[in-house]
């Protein structure tokens, strides 16, 4: 699938909307219904997916808060702070 070789997540977010937009123009010339298909579904599947996506924040945060605790000891006994 000719979106897998393409990179969303890079720092330039234009650029990437930009992109998506071409593809979808594309998408409408060759057959319409099916774009204006994807326009629709889009944001259902998003909000959908939200509770998924909030979790993941949540987990993260929770796996950040477990690593700072493991490490903490380290830290406060001067161990190797990444520096030369």
């Amino acid at each position: 699938m000719i979106f897998s070789y393409i990179d969303f997540n890079d720092n330039n977010r234009e650029d990437a909307a930009m992109i998506k937009f071409l593809l979808w123009l594309i998408l409408f010339v060759l057959c319409w219904p099916l774009a204006l298909l994807a326009i629709i579904i889009y944001p259902i599947v998003w909000l959908l997916l939200l509770p998924f996506r909030i979790l993941g924040i949540a987990i993260d945060g929770l796996l950040e808060m477990v690593k700072a605790v493991i490490f903490l000891p380290a830290r406060l006994l001067g161990g190797a702070s990444g520096r030369p």
